[in-house]
C-alpha cells in the first residue's frame, strides 16, 4: 500500500506486478479507482424536452474543454480534455450522455484523481446556478478490465456483453443503482463500474469469485497503460502540453476547432496547421535497463533533444519502452535516437503507438 492522492491505494497484491499485469492481458484484472473524481451534473431548470436539455447542459461545459459534448448521443461517452487560456492541458477526461429519457440534463463526468478538486471548482463555475455538481466521493469505482472482463460481468448482469466502447448505462443491483461504462486505460476490453459504498465490497467480493479474475494494483495499472501509449496526467500531459503535442489530436472537436469557442483555440489552430516544436512519441530500449521519467533523449552527436516522459519494462514485449517529447524532425518512426540511462548512452528506436495493439470491442452503439 502507498499514499496516493490523500489515499492509501494499492500498488500491488499477492500475486506481484508482473503476474497482474500478465493476468490482465491474458484473464481479467480487478482495479479499486475510488481515488478517481466522478460526478453528476445536473441541469437545473429542465423543460422536459430531453435534446433541449442536454444541449443546455452541455453548453455549460463545452467553453471548459476541447470536445463536442453537445453532439453526444444518449449512453454516448467522450474523451475530451480540459484546457487552460495558453492551450495547455488542465486534465483529461471523460463525459458522458445518459441514455434514459428522465435523465437527459445530466452529464456524468469522471476526472482525474490529482486534479479534482480544481476541475470541479472550474466546472461549477461554469455551470453557476444553472446546474448542480454532485460529487460521487461516497461511491466505490472499479475497473474490470481484460479478454474475460465483459463474460464475467454478464454474469453479474445479463445483457452487458451488448455494450459497446465508450457507452454506459445505469442499472440495478440488489436495489441500488450502479453505472457501468464500457471503457478503461489499459488498452484492454473493459468496464468501470460506479456503485454506492455500501455496495463497494459486495461487488468486489462478487466479481472476484469468478476464478478469471484477480486483483491487481496501481504497479501494473500503470504499466499496461504505458503498454497502450495511454498520457498519464502530470508526467506525459501536464498544463504546459498541447493535445497537438500529446498527440491527442482527436481528442479536439473539428466543430470546436472551426468556432475556436474553448481555452488556446488560437495556440491549438496554429498547432493543426503543423507549428509544433515537440511532439510525444513512443521509444524502444534496443539495449539495458528501462529509462525512466525524466531521462535524457539524444540524438546520434549525443545531443539533448528531449526527456522521457513514462518509462519501463514492458511485460508483454520483454524489454524496455518509452514515451517522451522530441522535435518532430526526430520523431519519424524507426529513427534512432539515445536514452541516457544511470549516466549512460542505451540505443533507442522511435516506435509507432500503441506498443501493444489496443483490444476495445467497437462494435456499433445501438442509442
Amino acid at each position: 500500500m502507498t499514499p496516493f492522492g490523500g489515499y492509501d491505494m494499492p500498488v500491488q497484491y499477492p500475486l506481484g506486478i508482473l503476474k497482474e499485469h500478465l493476468w490482465t492481458r491474458d484473464h481479467a484484472g480487478l482495479f479499486d479507482v475510488s481515488h478517481m473524481g466522478p460526478a453528476w451534473l445536473d441541469l437545473v431548470d429542465k423543460s422536459g424536452d430531453g435534446d433541449a436539455d442536454h444541449r443546455a447542459v452541455a453548453a455549460l461545459v463545452e467553453p471548459l474543454v476541447s470536445g463536442d459534448i453537445v453532439g453526444l448521443k444518449p449512453g454516448q461517452l467522450r474523451y475530451t480534455l480540459l484546457l487552460n487560456q495558453a492551450g495547455g492541458i488542465c486534465d483529461d477526461l471523460v463525459i458522458g450522455r445518459p441514455a434514459a429519457r428522465d435523465q437527459q440534463g445530466r452529464l456524468y463526468i469522471v476526472v482525474n484523481a490529482g486534479t479534482k478538486d480544481g476541475d470541479f471548482a472550474l466546472i461549477a463555475a461554469s455551470a453557476g446556478d444553472r446546474a448542480r455538481l454532485k460529487r460521487a466521493d461516497d461511491h466505490a469505482l472499479m475497473a474490470l478490465q481484460g479478454p474475460a472482463a465483459a463474460d464475467t460481468l454478464e454474469a453479474v448482469w445479463p445483457g452487458i456483453c451488448a455494450m459497446a466502447f465508450m457507452t454506459f448505462a445505469t442499472r440495478d443491483l440488489a436495489g441500488h443503482n450502479v453505472t457501468v461504462a464500457r471503457c478503461g486505460y489499459t488498452g484492454e476490453d473493459g468496464f468501470e463500474i460506479l456503485a454506492p459504498a455500501q455496495m463497494g465490497e459486495l461487488l468486489w467480493n462478487r466479481l472476484l469469485a469468478d476464478p478469471r479474475v484477480q486483483p491487481v494494483g496501481l504497479g501494473a495499472r500503470d504499466s499496461l497503460r504505458l503498454e497502450a501509449g495511454l498520457p498519464l496526467y502530470g508526467h506525459d500531459i501536464d498544463a504546459t502540453t498541447s493535445p497537438y503535442e500529446a498527440g491527442l489530436a482527436f481528442a479536439v472537436s473539428k466543430r470546436r476547432l472551426k468556432s475556436a469557442d474553448f481555452p488556446g483555440a488560437v495556440r491549438l489552430t496554429g498547432e493543426q496547421s503543423g507549428r509544433l516544436t515537440r511532439v510525444r512519441v513512443g521509444l524502444r530500449g534496443l539495449a539495458g535497463a528501462p529509462a525512466r521519467e525524466g531521462a535524457a533523449i539524444t540524438d546520434g552527436a549525443g545531443e539533448a533533444i528531449g526527456v522521457v516522459t513514462s518509462g519501463g519494462f514492458s511485460p508483454t514485449i520483454g524489454g524496455p519502452i518509452a514515451m517522451g517529447y522530441v522535435p518532430p524532425m526526430f520523431s519519424a518512426v524507426g529513427t534512432r535516437l539515445c536514452l541516457i540511462v544511470r549516466g549512460k548512452s542505451q540505443p533507442a528506436e522511435v516506435v509507432a503507438l500503441p506498443f501493444v495493439p489496443h483490444r476495445y470491442v467497437r462494435q456499433p452503439a445501438k442509442f
